[in-house]
């Protein structure tokens, strides 16, 4: 390693994959929204948020991610797993390798247990339309993505 490279620098990182700085900014702004969540307010760039509480697929540590949520017909919430980059973001990985563990909080309310349903299909064209006729944007990020952004369907337990 070069004298003055650092582990973990940019040069060693996988493309796409947010360096230290970076991360430390997204865990800052996660935890205020989720303390907003908590507090009755959950409201981000005209979208609703709620936190999705999940423990990690490797650590099994609790991890908890504020999402933008839409409304679903199956009384449950649609959250995207967009996150820009070329993979999916960590909380979908977790969310997929421990569903049993899921749970959602929305503004002022307490934890409710969950059962996530990634959407494929016509369901998920459906639940796609219905996403980005609330908020374009999403349309917009997936055109510049090389992957398909997961949409799943989160229904009480």
């Amino acid at each position: 390693m070069a004298r003055n490279q650092q582990a973990g620098s940019r040069s060693e990182r996988k493309p796409g994959t947010p360096g230290p700085v970076s991360r430390w900014v997204q865990q800052k702004m996660n935890a205020r929204m989720s303390r907003k969540v908590r507090g009755g307010r959950g409201a981000f760039m005209g979208m609703d948020v709620l936190v999705l509480n999940t423990v990690g697929r490797r650590s099994e540590q609790p991890r908890e991610t504020p999402l933008a949520w839409f409304a679903d017909d199956e009384d449950g919430w649609l959250v995207v797993a967009s996150g820009g980059g070329s993979r999916h973001p960590d909380w979908h990985a977790n969310l997929m390798a421990h569903p049993e563990r899921a749970s959602v909080e929305l503004p002022g309310r307490g934890a409710v247990p969950v059962v996530p349903h990634r959407l494929r299909g016509a369901d998920r064209e459906q639940a796609w339309q219905r996403i980005t006729e609330a908020q374009p944007r999403y349309g917009k990020y997936q055109a510049k993505s090389d992957r398909e952004y997961p949409v799943v369907r989160l229904v009480p337990r």
